[in-house]
């Protein structure tokens, strides 16, 4: 029992550091700058390529390879997840070097409730009471935000659908693959596009790698590293804590986003912008209460079924 619970107190820290890695994200991109965006996608593409190779050849993980090829269905699932992060990695690069951090942020404060209404629509998964009205309350803030902000908040949704569509490509792919190895086979699968996208802005005369000192350089490709690491911290977390832990942990990330931007890049938020805000935290602790509540339900559960045996 004790060594339970060690390990869910080690899980914790792995994945309060995974989400913290995430929210400082904006920092590290910012400092990438002049690259743009698609530069910066590019780099990380393939510099987290090769952090992977190195990786499976040193750990002799080379058997995934040979069985992902033969299985059709799990390759095309790889490739849309490839495809779905990719954009993620796209459009949140260019929100950050374009002062829109905070809108970033919003899209993660959003991606729990649309990941429950994707639930809904694609799996025909049964909600429950209080998880209806967060999703509900989710609408009325993108609502709002819409039209007091006098734009769509096409950042904040690309970023949130992005990424929850990704979840649920990789529920869909099932466990066969380890985080590692999930990385390392969407990456090379956009590498391709990768290569030939740096051969056009570099005939363009759109690159920055080598141009603009060894520190900018270093910095691009650190990209690798900078990618796999938060993710291998969230895959050791995802091993030993329950789900409801890591719920409550992914809130960490959107929040230092936010603080990010409005300390240290100096983004300004109007007050129709707090008043979104503040809707959708409460439609958040809306869903973390029912969480909180249906895990207390099951332990409740348990706790009555292992009594009832003895």
């Amino acid at each position: 029992m004790r060594r339970e619970r060690d390990e869910v107190s080690k899980g914790t820290v792995y994945g309060f550091a995974a989400y913290l890695l995430w929210g400082v994200f904006p920092l590290y991109f910012h400092q990438l700058l002049p690259a743009g965006a698609w530069e910066i996608l590019v780099h990380r593409i393939l510099w987290t390529l090769v952090v992977c190779a190195i990786g499976v050849v040193v750990l002799r993980r080379t058997a995934f390879i040979r069985k992902l090829i033969r299985d059709k269905r799990r390759m095309a699932l790889v490739t849309i997840a490839s495809l779905l992060i990719a954009t993620n990695w796209l459009v949140y690069v260019y929100a950050v070097n374009t002062g829109r951090t905070s809108q970033a942020s919003l899209g993660y404060f959003l991606n729990p409730l649309v990941t429950i209404a994707l639930g809904v629509v694609v799996l025909r998964e049964k909600l429950r009471p209080l998880q209806w009205i967060a999703v509900a309350i989710g609408a009325v803030a993108c609502l709002y935000l819409t039209v007091e902000g006098g734009t769509f908040p096409w950042i904040s949704l690309v970023l949130a659908c992005s990424f929850a569509s990704y979840g649920l490509a990789k529920k869909r792919i099932g466990g066969s693959l380890s985080a590692f190895e999930s990385l390392a086979a969407e990456t090379a699968i956009l590498s391709p596009i990768a290569l030939v996208a740096l051969f056009l802005l570099a005939a363009r005369g759109d690159t920055t790698f080598g141009s603009e000192g060894a520190g900018h350089t270093l910095w691009l490709a650190s990209s690798g590293i900078a990618t796999a690491i938060p993710l291998l911290l969230f895959a050791a977390a995802a091993s030993r804590v329950p789900l409801v832990t890591i719920g409550l942990l992914q809130f960490v990330t959107p929040v230092l986003q936010l603080l990010c931007a409005v300390l240290f890049l100096g983004e300004q938020l109007s007050t129709a912008r707090w008043i979104g805000f503040a809707i959708v935290w409460l439609a958040l602790a809306v869903l973390s209460a029912d969480s909180l509540a249906s895990a207390g339900r099951s332990r409740r559960s348990a706790r009555s079924a292992r009594n009832a045996s003895v």
